[in-house]
């Protein structure tokens, strides 16, 4: 089970107690936020998409959609998002737990702009019901991220 495989991951730096299960499903931003009494837009979403042979998953703020353009200035290509099926087998997490924590090998993982003007953020923990609070420093160190990437549009900037 996927969760099981992050609670191993954050259980190698004692921070497995912080990840949080719920009783109902967090697996939209929605209900991810109804489960954490938070903003919606704290909901760090994890989306995931090929690159060529490659997977990517790009993390960003629960209230961001996709630019198209910037997307293919970053990356050299038009968006495609992996089906359910895709998602699991080349990740490692179904649809709905998707974070980036304990990933399959060679997943690249981006955290999006949209997430910097957060303390703290809420990504999944590979189910779809739980969740962990993690800093902006703490999500960059976990996650493994690649890089930043400014691939985002319709949320406040303010």
């Amino acid at each position: 089970m996927s969760i099981e495989k992050v609670k191993t991951y954050f259980n190698q730096y004692g921070m497995e107690n912080r990840i949080q299960e719920f009783d109902t499903s967090s697996a939209t931003v929605d209900l991810a936020a109804q489960a954490l009494n938070c903003e919606p837009c704290r909901i760090a979403k994890t989306l995931s998409f090929t690159v060529g042979e490659h997977t990517i998953l790009i993390v960003m703020a629960g209230d961001a959609k996709i630019d198209n353009a910037k997307y293919k200035a970053q990356f050299g290509t038009k968006a495609k998002m992996l089906t359910p099926d895709e998602a699991e087998s080349r990740v490692g997490h179904a649809v709905g737990g998707v974070c980036p924590f304990a990933v399959n090998e060679g997943v690249l993982i981006y955290l999006d702009c949209s997430l910097k003007r957060f303390e703290t953020v809420f990504p999944a923990c590979g189910s779809s019901n739980s969740a962990i609070e993690l800093s902006i420093s703490e999500l960059e160190k976990y996650s493994g991220f690649s890089s930043w990437v400014d691939i985002s549009k319709g949320w406040d900037e303010s």
